[in-house]
């Protein structure tokens, strides 16, 4: 599209004269000349702050390799390993060293790995222009990094100058402020860009750190996950994704991040729980303790309570939003009223079975989906807590102006679970309220819906039919992020019969093996198959049963393998994650993190294998990139600029 004249005159008002124009082409010519920067890809991170926090460090290898690049001829491996971990964690890393080196042998210690620091810092900032090499330099020592970081080896006559600034910075007592600094330049610059491919939430216990970190992050974007979802419903006022969050919270031993994290009051829930649960059985809804606490009996005993007295809540209000929604096809997922509560006996489709578990005193045979007034209380107290939370709403508003659905990014397409597809491969039509759409129309159908759910006006339709969605999303059949046909947490708790606990998946994920599949994937959201292919995450990859991560001829990658503790034995491995940088596509694999101190300590990197699913024939420039089209856009316009400059059709502006 040509750029018309309205728009020329309005970038004439940045641009004012012939001069500024040019020097702005010839910036933007020499910028498409740079290599790709490097993209980060991360998914089901599930609250595992360490783990993530450590592969974000080390740019999952990315640092490491520069290592082994300028020293891997120089210095021993342990010597680079002890470079590696000061890069990941200066200050810890610094502090150990003091206890193991004499006073007078610090500053020779600080001058060598300073220099060491500023060889790798060079190479990292070699990619990118001084402009935005100084934007990253942190503004306390952001003079001498730009001096330091510009030393030339070729320039002798200035050594003593390099030399004299370091030395000076040791003498100051400078030198441990400067190396964290370098640290974070290094680690700022190994990464341009963040992918996280969903489920930032659940299982572990430090999801609001994780998200306080992706905040502060330079460059990111999210695809919504199922988990993820459940948490931005629940903080916009959705009682079955506020219901569902807790229990997943006290199922998996979590509560710490609702209340510490994020400041949610649960005691009127607790109290509820003491006073009506605490004569009843809840051995089934013992927590699952993923984190490694010591929980006491009668802690066990009292979040079981919660659990069980969370999920007879949820049961309900999920049905209310069932019976709002017929479309949804959920009728299935209401067997409150199917069981005899007094014999403990409950049928489906035709068939009787033993209830595990039927004692639940506030549950009304004669109108099972009724809230009793106690729990009506609760979840009003509940409701006003998650949508009060300032923490929380902080952090889904970042979600909802970072994230969505899916992401076309440099000819990569990035969505958490699936597109919804029927046996034959071709994609599923899905009739949700206001929606009747498949492939990407269904995806941008549904956001636009979720975002109506957060910003619609409170009290209107749009609003709860949105709210709505986000539970739907969280489990329904023909949710893309889910992506089974049904959610069987009744079956789970409340009987336990194998047969009833079974959730089969959409058939996208068997065919997704095919490269046919996934090619007609890659058209419907117009991408070009032979330049392109799909990332997901959200099933784990089950590599101990012989699962590879890279599908359909390399046009789909999973990096779901594993942070999430739960699903390490049955993956075998930590998690995967991608990445791309102008070289190639390179997949990395993680074995199990045992802990920051023991990564400081022993200088234990998280990253096992790394082997390129791509190598680039040519290496790509950022002309090659999303970022690169629109430095082109831009340049085309500023030609037009310029030719409208030199004939006189708009007149420039110099200064006086």
């Amino acid at each position: 599209m040509e750029p018309n004249e309205r728009y020329i005159r309005l970038l004439a008002q940045t641009y004012q004269n012939e001069d500024a124009v040019c020097e702005e082409i010839v910036n933007l010519q020499a910028v498409l000349r740079l290599p790709k920067g490097t993209e980060h890809f991360v998914s089901d991170i599930h609250g595992e702050y360490d783990s993530f926090g450590h592969v974000l460090k080390n740019a999952s290898g990315v640092i490491k390799n520069y290592v082994d690049e300028l020293f891997g001829t120089t210095l021993l491996g342990a010597e680079k390993r002890n470079l590696a971990t000061l890069i990941y964690y200066p200050a810890q890393k610094m502090e150990l060293v003091r206890k193991k080196t004499a006073e007078e042998d610090m500053p020779a210690w600080y001058k060598v790995h300073l220099f060491r620091m500023l060889v790798i810092c060079k190479r990292v900032a070699s990619k990118y222009t001084w402009s935005k090499v100084r934007k990253a330099l942190p503004v306390q020592f952001g003079y001498v990094l730009e001096e330091l970081i510009h030393e030339s080896v070729d320039k002798l006559h200035k050594s003593g100058y390099y030399n004299e600034i370091i030395d000076a910075v040791i003498r100051l007592d400078r030198a441990e402020g400067l190396i964290v600094a370098l640290a974070g330049v290094i680690q700022r610059l190994a990464v341009d860009h963040l992918h996280v491919i969903g489920d930032i939430f659940d299982r572990g216990s430090g999801a609001d750190r994780i998200m306080d970190t992706l905040e502060a992050y330079h460059s990111v974007d999210v695809q919504w996950g199922n988990h993820d979802i459940s948490w931005m419903g629940a903080a916009s006022g959705s009682d079955a994704s506020i219901c569902n969050v807790i229990r997943v919270s006290a199922r998996y031993n979590n509560l710490h991040t609702i209340e510490e994290g994020y400041g949610i009051n649960l005691v009127p829930l607790a109290t509820f729980a003491m006073d009506r649960y605490r004569r009843t059985d809840c051995a089934r809804f013992a927590p699952e303790n993923l984190n490694g606490l010591r929980l006491s009996e009668t802690e066990m005993r009292h979040i079981s309570m919660m659990q069980k007295a969370i999920t007879v809540i949820q049961l309900k209000v999920e049905a209310a939003a069932i019976c709002r929604n017929p479309a949804y096809g959920m009728d299935d997922r209401l067997l409150l009223h199917r069981a005899d509560w007094v014999k403990g006996m409950i049928e489906i489709d035709g068939k009787e079975y033993a209830l595990a578990d039927a004692d639940c005193p506030t549950v009304d045979p004669a109108d099972p989906y009724a809230l009793t007034a106690e729990e009506q209380a609760v979840m009003e107290k509940l409701r006003h807590s998650f949508t009060h939370s300032e923490k929380l709403q902080r952090h889904v508003r970042f979600l909802f102006n970072k994230g969505g659905m899916y992401r076309i990014y440099n000819k990569n397409l990035l969505f958490h679970g699936c597109i919804p597809m029927q046996a034959d491969g071709s994609l599923k039509e899905v009739v949700l309220p206001g929606i009747r759409a498949s492939g990407r129309r269904l995806l941008d159908d549904i956001e636009a819906s979720i975002r109506r759910g957060r910003f619609a006006p409170r009290g209107s339709g749009e609003r709860q039919a949105g709210l709505d969605l986000m539970w739907y999303l969280w489990c329904g059949a023909d949710s893309p992020l889910y992506g089974k046909d049904k959610m069987t947490t009744f079956e789970r708790l409340f009987i336990g019969e194998e047969s009833l606990c079974a959730e089969e998946k959409d058939a996208y994920y068997e065919l997704r093996n095919e490269e046919a599949v996934c090619c007609a994937v890659l058209a419907d959201f117009g991408l070009d198959a032979r330049e392109s292919r799909i990332i997901n995450g959200h099933v784990p990859v089950k590599v101990a049963k012989g699962e590879n991560p890279v599908k359909a001829n390399g046009r789909l990658v999973v990096i779901d393998g594993g942070f999430a503790k739960a699903y390490q034995q049955v993956t075998g491995i930590a998690g995967y994650t991608l990445i791309s940088n102008s070289q190639g596509l390179l997949l990395a694999s993680h074995e199990p993190f045992v802990s920051t101190a023991n990564a400081i300590e022993n200088e234990v990197d998280i990253v096992s294998n790394t082997s390129y699913i791509e190598l680039a024939p040519v290496r790509k420039r950022v002309y090659d990139t999303d970022t690169g089209q629109m430095f082109r856009d831009k340049i085309r316009e500023l030609e037009a600029l310029l030719a409208a400059y030199r004939s006189g059709s708009i007149t420039e502006t110099r200064p006086e």
